[in-house]
């Protein structure tokens, strides 16, 4: 006997949409907690310890697939030894969460011609937003800080109700004028959109007119 099944509200297109750069690097996360106490090394033995304003916190580093550490055969092109490093002003930064964005720069992918490496956030409304409390965005807190150009967000080429000709108008801006993020640079991806509603990233590369690896070959 079949058991009734609900067709899903269906979304509305025409709603806000923001449209960020596509950077090519390798995903990334930055997962801080506040705990009570001491740390103990064995429940959290892929992490490191930060004191900020006598509060201690758990800081966690993770790729796309796995939770990542300092050393050649665990880290993620260094990813996690950055974090290690300074985990005390990411606290301070980023605050409590689970904070994903793309670290990008030299070495990895297409580069950018940049001499270091970015972390570069993808939520880009949390990274503008002044806090309820009265506290300065994330924005404010990374200029004023030691990571100053080292912790960014996606830049933002367009945010607005959903529009076709402004995505591709987003496009034809990397491709004429190149990358948002690394100016002079003009070989960038492309971009992501991210639909409010649907609450979903969708990504258009400039590479091969938008078709995945396999469509390539």
């Amino acid at each position: 006997m079949h058991e009734f099944v609900e067709w899903p509200k269906t979304k509305r297109l025409f709603r806000d949409i923001v449209v960020t750069e596509k950077l090519d690097g390798t995903n990334s996360a930055v997962h801080i907690t506040a705990v009570d106490g001491v740390v103990n090394p064995g429940e959290h033995p892929n992490s490191t310890a930060a004191v900020v304003d006598d509060v201690l916190y758990v800081v966690t580093a993770q790729s796309r697939r796995r939770i990542i550490t300092p050393g050649k055969t665990t880290d993620n092109y260094g990813f996690a030894g950055w974090v290690y490093d300074n985990a005390a002003d990411l606290v301070r930064i980023l605050g409590e969460g689970l904070h994903f964005g793309e670290w990008w720069g030299r070495g990895i992918q297409r580069g950018y011609g940049l001499d270091g490496k970015v972390f570069s956030l993808f939520n880009t409304e949390r990274w503008f937003k002044t806090g309820a409390d009265g506290l300065d965005s994330m924005s404010t807190r990374a200029e004023t800080s030691a990571l100053a150009g080292q912790v960014r967000a996606v830049p933002v080429i367009y945010s607005g109700t959903f529009s076709e000709a402004r995505i591709h108008h987003a496009l034809m801006s990397l491709k004429l004028h190149g990358s948002h993020a690394a100016p002079g640079f003009m070989n960038p991806e492309g971009i992501c959109v991210y639909h409010s509603q649907t609450r979903n990233v969708y990504k258009v590369t400039l590479d091969n007119h938008d078709a995945g690896k396999w469509e390539a070959a």
